[in-house]
Order: C-alpha cells, then sequence, then structure tokens
C-alpha cells in the first residue's frame, strides 16, 4: 500500500515565542519559522499545543497564520490548529484559518468533557464541512481525556476532507489496523515512535523535535522510503536522547529552552506553563549534546 502524504512528510508543530511580558515576538516567530524551512520541514503546523494554542487569542492565531505564511511563502504547507472544545467555536477557527490563509487543518479531540464516539465524529464532521481545506484528524487521548476510537477514525477517513491523522495514541497495534483499513494517512505525532510508525504504514512525522534536529528527522525519513532501514534506525536510536529530553517536562516549555540554547529566539511561555528551571536547562543540554545537537 503506498499512500500519498497530502502535506509532505516533515511537519514542525511550531512553538509561539512570548516576550519576558507576555507579547507575542513577531520577529522571532518568522525566524524561527525560517530555521524550520532551513533544516527540511515540508510544513508547518502553528496554533497546536506546542504553539501554546490555549493562551493565544483568535485574533493572533490569524497572525500567526500570516506572519509564517510572510516567511514561507509557498515552499510549505502551513497546517493551523483549530480545534477546542466546543465546536461552533472551533468552525469558527477554522474559517478563520482559512481565510488568514492556511492550507490545511489540524483539529484535535475535543478535550476535558469527554464526548462519546458519536459526538466525536459529529464534531470532525462539522470541522471538515466548515471549509474546502483539507483536515488532519489528531487521536492524543493522554491529553484530551478519550481516544479517537479505531472504528470511529475508520469512518472519518471516507469523508472527502479528512485527508489525515495525527497518532499520539501511542498504540501502534491499533494504528496498525486503522492504515490497514482506512488507507488514511497517518503522521507520527509522538517522536519516540516516528520509526515504529513508519514501519505500520505512516506516511511522516508531525514533530516537537523537529524544531532541534529536523535535518536528522528528514534524513530518516528519506532513508526509510529508500529502503535503508538500517540507517533510518541509527538514525533513530542517535537522536533517542533528544526524544526523551525534550519530554522530560511539558514539550514547549524544553522547545523553548532548546531553542534559546541554540541561539535561536524560544523565547518565553504563557501562563499556565512555566519557564525551565536552571536545574532542567542542566538537563535539557545533556540530552541535547547525547543526540548531536550543537549549542552556542
Amino acid at each position: 500500500m503506498q499512500i500519498t502524504p497530502p502535506f509532505g512528510r516533515l511537519i514542525t508543530a511550531m512553538v509561539t515565542p512570548f516576550t519576558k511580558s507576555g507579547e507575542i515576538d513577531w520577529a522571532g516567530l518568522e525566524k524561527i519559522a525560517a530555521h524550520l524551512i532551513g533544516n527540511g520541514n515540508d510544513g508547518i503546523a502553528v496554533n497546536g499545543t506546542t504553539g501554546e494554542a490555549p493562551t493565544t487569542s483568535d485574533d493572533e492565531k490569524d497572525q500567526i497564520i500570516k506572519a509564517v505564511r510572510k516567511v514561507v511563502g509557498d515552499q510549505v504547507k502551513i497546517i493551523a490548529g483549530a480545534g477546542n472544545n466546543e465546536t461552533s467555536h472551533s468552525v469558527e477557527q477554522a474559517r478563520r484559518a482559512a481565510k488568514a490563509g492556511a492550507d490545511g487543518l489540524l483539529v484535535v479531540t475535543p478535550y476535558y468533557n469527554k464526548p462519546p464516539q458519536a459526538g466525536i465524529a459529529a464534531h470532525f464532521t462539522a470541522m471538515a464541512n466548515a471549509t474546502d481545506l483539507p483536515l488532519m484528524i489528531y487521536d492524543i487521548p493522554g491529553r484530551t481525556g478519550v481516544e479517537i476510537e479505531s472504528e470511529t477514525i475508520i469512518k472519518l477517513a471516507e469523508h472527502k476532507k479528512i485527508v489525515a491523522l495525527k497518532d499520539a495514541k501511542g498504540n501502534p497495534a491499533a494504528t496498525s489496523w486503522v492504515i490497514k483499513q482506512s488507507g488514511i494517512a497517518t503522521y507520527s505525532g509522538d517522536d519516540i515512535l516516528n520509526l515504529p510508525l513508519l514501519s505500520v504504514g505512516a506516511v511522516g512525522f508531525v514533530s516537537v523535535c523537529g524544531h532541534t534536529v529536523g535535518a536528522d528527522l528528514k534524513m530518516m525519513l528519506n532513508a526509510w522510503f529508500a529502503g535503508d532501514t538500517n540507517k533510518a534506525l541509527e538514525i533513530h536510536q542517535k537522536l533517542l536522547p533528544v526524544f526523551t529530553g525534550t519530554f522530560r517536562t511539558q514539550g514547549a516549555i524544553l522547545t523553548k529552552a532548546a531553542l534559546n540554547l541554540m541561539g535561536l529566539p524560544g523565547g518565553f511561555t504563557r501562563l499556565p506553563l512555566v519557564d525551565a528551571t536552571d536545574a532542567q536547562i542542566a538537563q535539557l543540554k545533556v540530552d541535547l549534546q547525547a543526540g548531536g545537537v550543537n549549542l552556542k
């Protein structure tokens, strides 16, 4: 089965850099977007969890899309997060993202209110019908409190605008069956499972570690799809310290700290996230250097 990746193979879920006073660092945002292009990304996901979307306003989300577009032009796809736990507001966000110039939508399962599968299916269907943009559904039960069951994904994949799945379920067995039965283009949403999910049919990654090791991830993808599985495994094993180290606490916190260590404008977080401590940064340096990341 050869599945075409609708948004390319390497997508990084981009941070939103904030100043110490909590404003968006627009120049920093543009610099990070340029960094991601330079490291082989086919797409950039904005306004997601790593972008601290729960803390940005709708107007800010629109401006983030436009700012990234100014940098990337037509070189890469912009996939905009447009989901929360209330369907009508999610639909509004989807329409605003389309108007702001996004190429696709990343829509997470409604969180906290734990809808049944019928409600989850109705939510994604409403989102798919809201715009002309292709949609990637995002399954991350560890955050949302409820999984998208395999049967629900398979049914949703019949919708012509639901073209991809970001899989952060941590259950490669279930993912194997979803890919076999639906043929949906599946992206790994958990960096340490990137290679395992390729082995069961994933088409690429929506990565957090693409900020720090994007070039390596692109090499892994190129090796895998060229049939050089030994090279792909070598890269996977090299990057294990980075995959583990980035998520010792919340991923956006340590990704911003990592960018700062690399001389890039990772900036600060907005509450309820808090910036990495000195001890966390010291451990992060060890993890990044063990994975071959060059620090300033």
